[in-house]
C-alpha cells in the first residue's frame, strides 16, 4: 500500500480506483442519488413516528451511516485530486512566467500544457 497523492498514482494511466471514484462522484452529484437520499431519510423518520421495530430502525440507521462514509470519501478523494491540480499548474504558470522573464524559452511551457490538460489524466 502506498501514501502517495491520488493525483501521483498511476502515471499518465487512471487506475480503476480513479476511474470508479469519478464515477461515484458524478452519481453522487446527481439528482437519482439526491432523491434516494431523500426516500432513506424519510423512511428513517416513517419508521420512528410509526414505531417500526427497533431492528428494521437500526437497519435504516446504519445504511444512512455507511453512505455518509462513502460520501465523505468520495468528497476527500475529489478534494485533493483537485487541490493537486491547482497547484501543478500554478507551479507551471510561475515557472513559464519566469521563463519569459529571463528571455530563455524552455521546458517550462511544455510543463505549463501538460498541467493544463492535466485532469483528463487524472
Amino acid at each position: 500500500m502506498k501514501l502517495t497523492h491520488p493525483a501521483d498514482t498511476g502515471g499518465d494511466r487512471r487506475s480503476r480506483f480513479a476511474s470508479l471514484a469519478e464515477a461515484g462522484s458524478n452519481f453522487t452529484g446527481s439528482l437519482l442519488f439526491s432523491s434516494v437520499c431523500v426516500l432513506l431519510v424519510t423512511a428513517f423518520v416513517l419508521l420512528y413516528a410509526v414505531d417500526a421495530p427497533v431492528g428494521v430502525q437500526f437497519f435504516v440507521g446504519d445504511l444512512m451511516s455507511a453512505v455518509t462514509l462513502l460520501l465523505l470519501a468520495l468528497l476527500k478523494n475529489s478534494e485533493r485530486r483537485a487541490d493537486r491540480a491547482v497547484q501543478r499548474k500554478l507551479d507551471a504558470i510561475a515557472a513559464a512566467l519566469l521563463e519569459e522573464q529571463e528571455g530563455r524559452p524552455g521546458e517550462a511551457q511544455q510543463d505549463l500544457r501538460d498541467a493544463i490538460r492535466m485532469e483528463e489524466q487524472i
